[in-house]
């Protein structure tokens, strides 16, 4: 019997109930500002509450109206925040399950880069992890029909992630979607100031700018800018806010910006 992934923070990050889920996400994608002229390829989105990166999501997730019929995979590489371990975890699980219904992971994917060095199968980093998690009803709202290859990003570099990324990186069908928010518990102004930074390293594609304080997600951040270097992608910065614009008090924000790379 295959096994599932169950949804381990729906009513806690996001609506557990199906109905109200979807309508916050079609809220969240009605609210959406400018949209991309070109086809993208990669998507970096943060992973937070929706109360707080929604509506930064939104502006990420409304860029696929275009390309819903188009992609078939999402390989979404996301932080480890849970379980300390080396290299990138994948699942065993054959199915991913939200609110909203099951999505199958991409097993033959899987399979495909299973064999390098910096792979392990790592349930344990799965279990209670939100990282992934949160983008799922964010799919299944905005493309018509995909399988996921869902990998967790432990203690690895920039150049063991574009590896990855180059063994999936396939054509129209296959979009790559890194998971991440931006600066964490700083105030207002700091988080601003740290979020520029970092917007600045993306849009340039320079991951040895980025710090650990710039973004929880960097290294699958880097490994994608390694990968847009070599493939010519150009980066358009679509939002940057953090939850003291959204949902917070300013005290203690954290940072979430949305990009699209085509």
């Amino acid at each position: 019997m295959s096994r599932v992934q169950p949804a381990a923070v729906a009513g806690m990050f996001y609506p557990a109930d199906p109905d109200q889920l979807r309508a916050d996400i079609k809220q969240y994608l009605a609210q959406a500002g400018r949209k991309s002229a070109s086809p993208l390829k990669a998507l970096i989105a943060p992973h937070a509450g929706y109360i707080y990166s929604g509506p930064v999501a939104g502006n990420a997730y409304a860029q696929l109206a275009s390309q819903s019929d188009t992609i078939s995979r999402v390989v979404i590489l996301a932080p480890a925040h849970r379980v300390a371990f080396a290299g990138i975890a994948y699942p065993s699980a054959a199915v991913f399950r939200t609110p909203l219904g099951d999505i199958e992971v991409d097993r033959e994917a899987v399979r495909s880069i299973a064999g390098l060095p910096q792979l392990q199968q790592r349930d344990d980093a799965f279990s209670n992890e939100h990282s992934i998690e949160v983008h799922l009803p964010f799919l299944q709202e905005t493309l018509t029909g995909f399988k996921i290859v869902p990998l967790l990003v432990g203690n690895a570099t920039p150049s063991q992630v574009d590896e990855v990324l180059e063994s999936l990186w396939g054509g129209s069908e296959t979009l790559i979607l890194i998971s991440s928010d931006l600066s964490h518990y700083l105030s207002y102004d700091a988080a601003r100031k740290m979020d520029r930074e970092a917007t600045s390293a993306i849009e340039s594609l320079n991951p040895e700018a980025l710090s650990y304080h710039h973004a929880c997600g960097r290294i699958p951040v880097g490994g994608l800018l390694l990968a847009a270097r070599r493939h010519r992608l150009q980066v358009e910065t679509l939002d940057l806010r953090s939850s003291g614009d959204t949902a917070g008090t300013r005290d203690r924000v954290v940072g979430y910006g949305a990009y699209a790379l085509s």
